[in-house]
């Protein structure tokens, strides 16, 4: 069941989506060469602790991390380790945070150094679509004119949308309904209607869509070994449109 939010519930998201984009800029300007993956994660588990909040993903299903952490082939879920960044490298940060019972939730993917042309244009596609497909999150709309802007953006641009994942509403549990695919025809799914909170969250491949799971049982590849990347936000549909929340 779709549970629309109240004013003070999605200031309550509102809050816990803001400190996730606070942290993953400033995560984003710790990343460089050299640094583990490890040294992420024990530094932004400190930053929540330190805004009041918990981490929404460590122990979520048994997750055994605070952040996300996914470089190169790695489409998603990738789990922090000794692992070091390297220049050339495209590192997907995925985060979550609970504030007052409520979650937040964005994730951005992060050129290293000098990166080819096809990552900077893999990673500016993937974002454009995650905006294309906000751009659908509007009242009286359906719900895969979102997926259908997404898959759009991207294939015009030679990528594929990965399938496997999709992205979900939020509120007081990190995933709720509903599934919000990243592709498939416009004009399906349920109305769109005020007070929805939606995670929209776009991974999309420079080759094929396919994608297999590590004997982490976590960690989320490309089959082909082609780059990856992933971007997200938490959106609130208003009468006036669609706000993000997930933005400082």
């Amino acid at each position: 069941m779709i549970e629309l939010k109240s004013v003070a519930e999605i200031g309550k998201i509102a809050r816990a989506s803001r400190i996730v984009a606070q942290l993953l800029q400033e995560l984003k300007g710790r990343l460089k060469a050299g640094v583990t993956t490890k040294e992420l994660d024990l530094y932004v588990a400190k930053r929540i602790a330190k805004e009041g909040g918990k981490p929404a993903f460590l122990g979520y299903r048994g997750f055994p991390a605070t952040l996300c952490v996914s470089v190169n082939d790695e489409v998603v879920h990738g789990i922090p380790s000794n692992r070091v960044i390297c220049d050339g490298d495209i590192v997907g940060l995925d985060l979550g945070v609970i504030v007052d019972g409520f979650y937040g939730d964005a994730a951005l993917t992060v050129p290293i150094g000098k990166v080819s042309k096809e990552a900077l244009r893999l990673i500016r596609v993937t974002e454009a679509s995650l905006y294309a497909g906000i751009k659908q999150a509007r009242v009286g709309g359906r719900l895969t004119n979102i997926s259908h802007a997404i898959q759009s953006c991207a294939e015009a641009d030679g990528f594929s949308v990965v399938t496997e994942f999709v992205g979900h509403g939020i509120g007081r549990a990190l995933h709720e309904d509903p599934q919000v695919p990243n592709f498939g025809p416009p004009g399906q799914g349920v109305r769109l209607r005020a007070g929805m909170v939606l995670a929209i969250e776009p991974m999309v491949n420079v080759g094929k869509s396919d994608v297999r799971i590590l004997e982490d049982k976590w960690t989320a590849v490309t089959v082909d070994g082609e780059l990856s990347a992933h971007f997200e936000h938490t959106v609130v549909i208003t009468e006036d449109g669609p706000k993000i929340l997930s933005k400082i």
